[in-house]
C-alpha cells in the first residue's frame, strides 16, 4: 500500500501539537548495555487508537439524557498504551503501525514521536484511512468504552523481518500466528504475550499458536482458568507453565501470582491499594512493568511488585497512555509511602528494591497531576 512521506519523521510543514519530549529519568538497563546490543529494548506492533475518556461520571449514562461528565482528555490509545508505558520507565521502544491520514492521525504521530520519544520508524500514515476511535466513560473504578473504525489498511504494520530487539510484546489471537513473533523469536528476542478474552468461547489453549515462542505469558485469572480448565488462578498458573517458561496470573483487586518454570520461583504480590479514576491501559501498564524488570534481571517477586505499582499509579489518571508512570512517578510514591507514619514494615521491604533504582535529586510531589492534552491547542511560544 502506497504511504504519504511520513514513514521516517512527522508531517513536513506541520508543528506538533505536544510539549518537548519528557526522557525518562533513569536507564534501568544501563549497567547491562553494550556495543553490540539491539538498537531497540522493546518492539511493538498495532493498532493506535484515538482515545477520547470520560472521567468524573457518578454512574452509567442513562438512556434518553444527556450526562455530563467532570473530566475529559484526548491521547493515544490501543497498542500506544504499551508503547508509551515501556518508553516512559527508560526502554528503548520500537512500534510499527498504521496511522490515519487525518487530523487524528497527526496527533498520535506527534505524541508518540514528539512527545514520549518512541521510534515509528517502522511505522507509516495510509492515505485515506480514518483513524480508529474509542470513547471511554470511567465510572464506579470500571470503564464502558465505545469504538469506531474502518477495516484496517490491507498491508501488515510489521515487517516481513522485524528490527532485532531485546523484547516484543504480541497479543495473542486464538486460531491465528503472526509470522512476524517467530522471525522475532528465532533473532533471540524474548516475547512476552498477552491475550484477550475468547468471543469464540472454545478456550482451546492449542489455539494460541505463538504461545510456543513465548518466554512469559499474561493472561488475566479468567482467562487463565478457561484456558486451563481449573478452579483457582493458582493452579492455572502452574498449568500454563507446563506450556510457556514464565507466567503471571493478574488478579485484579487481589494482586498477581507468577510461576518461573526455569528457576522453580514463585511469587504472590498483593495490589496496591489506591483510589482509582479509570482503569484505562492499567494492563499494559503492568506488562510493561514486568517487562522493564525482567529485562533488567531482577528477581520475580521485585518483578511481579514493580508491575503492580506501576499499573497502580496508573490508575490515579485518566486514559490509557496519558496515565502511564515514568520514575518521577514512582520516586514521589516511594518517598511518599515512607513517610507515612505506623506504615507496616513488610510492605515496606516488599518494595525496598526501588530505594537503589529512584533518582536521588528532588522529585515531582505525588500523587502528580498532569496537564489534560486536548487536539487543537497551539503550544505558547
Amino acid at each position: 500500500m502506497a504511504s504519504t512521506g511520513k514513514r521516517n519523521g512527522r508531517r513536513a510543514g506541520k508543528e506538533p501539537v505536544v510539549g518537548p519530549p519528557c526522557p525518562a529519568q533513569i536507564d534501568p538497563l544501563a549497567a547491562l548495555r553494550g556495543p553490540d546490543d539491539p538498537a531497540w529494548d522493546v518492539y511493538l506492533t498495532g493498532t493506535v487508537f484515538l482515545d477520547i475518556v470520560f472521567t468524573g461520571l457518578d454512574c452509567a449514562p442513562v438512556r434518553g439524557t444527556e450526562t455530563w461528565a467532570r473530566g475529559m482528555g484526548s491521547s493515544p490509545g490501543g497498542v500506544a498504551n504499551m508503547a508509551t508505558a515501556l518508553a516512559r520507565l527508560g526502554l528503548r521502544t520500537s512500534l510499527a503501525a498504521a496511522f490515519g491520514d487525518d487530523h487524528y492521525g497527526e496527533y498520535c504521530w506527534d505524541a508518540l514521536e514528539q512527545g514520549e520519544g518512541i521510534d515509528l520508524s517502522l511505522s507509516r500514515t495510509v492515505p485515506g484511512w480514518h483513524s480508529p476511535v474509542t470513547v471511554s466513560m470511567a465510572y464506579e473504578g470500571e470503564r464502558t468504552m465505545v469504538s469506531h473504525g474502518h477495516e484496517p489498511p490491507p498491508e501488515e504494520p510489521a515487517p516481513d523481518c522485524p528490527p532485532r530487539a531485546r523484547a516484543a510484546v504480541a497479543s495473542l489471537t486464538p486460531g491465528r500466528s503472526a509470522p512476524w513473533i517467530a522471525q522475532a523469536a528465532r533473532k533471540g528476542t524474548r516475547i512476552f504475550g498477552d491475550v484477550g478474552w475468547d468471543d469464540t468461547g472454545a478456550w482451546d489453549l492449542a489455539a494460541l499458536h505463538d504461545l510456543r515462542y513465548c518466554e512469559a505469558f499474561l493472561p488475566n485469572a479468567a482467562e487463565a482458568m478457561r484456558y486451563t480448565g481449573t478452579d483457582t488462578p493458582r493452579a492455572a498458573a502452574h498449568a500454563l507453565a507446563e506450556h510457556v517458561p514464565v507466567v503471571v496470573v493478574t488478579l485484579g483487586a487481589e494482586g498477581a501470582y507468577a510461576v518461573d518454570r526455569r528457576t522453580g520461583e514463585t511469587a504472590s504480590v498483593p495490589a496496591i491499594e489506591v483510589e482509582a479514576l479509570d482503569p484505562t491501559g492499567a494492563g499494559d501498564v503492568f506488562v510493561a512493568g514486568f517487562v522493564t524488570g525482567s529485562l533488567a534481571g531482577w528477581p520475580l517477586a521485585d518483578r511481579l511488585a514493580f508491575a503492580g505499582l506501576t499499573a497502580a499509579l496508573s490508575v490515579q489518571e485518566f486514559g490509557g497512555s496519558l496515565s502511564a508512570p515514568g520514575w518521577a512517578e514512582i520516586a514521589g510514591w516511594w518517598r511518599t509511602v515512607q513517610s507515612v507514619r505506623e506504615q507496616e514494615p513488610a510492605a515496606l521491604r516488599r518494595y525496598g528494591f526501588l530505594a537503589g533504582l529512584v533518582p536521588e535529586e528532588a522529585v515531582r510531589p505525588w500523587p502528580l497531576r498532569r496537564a489534560v492534552p486536548t487536539i487543537g491547542f497551539r503550544r505558547s511560544a
